[in-house]
């Protein structure tokens, strides 16, 4: 799976963090956050086309593709 930090963050404060420490905090924020509202099986499993998925398959996934 790769994963896009960039997407999210702005959504957090960034205290006395670095950028590196930032992406990885907002990365497991985000994640943490989805979880709890249950909204995360809908990111690491999105709606896709059978050939899309099947790419995926291959090549690995992106979170955050909607």
């Amino acid at each position: 799976m790769e994963v896009y930090p960039s997407l999210w963050m702005k959504r957090f404060p960034v205290a006395d963090r670095n950028t590196d420490q930032q992406a990885a905090y907002a990365v497991a924020a985000w994640m943490r956050r989805a979880d709890m509202d249950d909204s995360l099986p809908r990111f690491l499993n999105p709606p896709v086309e059978p050939h899309e998925r099947t790419m995926a398959e291959i090549e690995g996934w992106i979170l955050g593709v909607t």
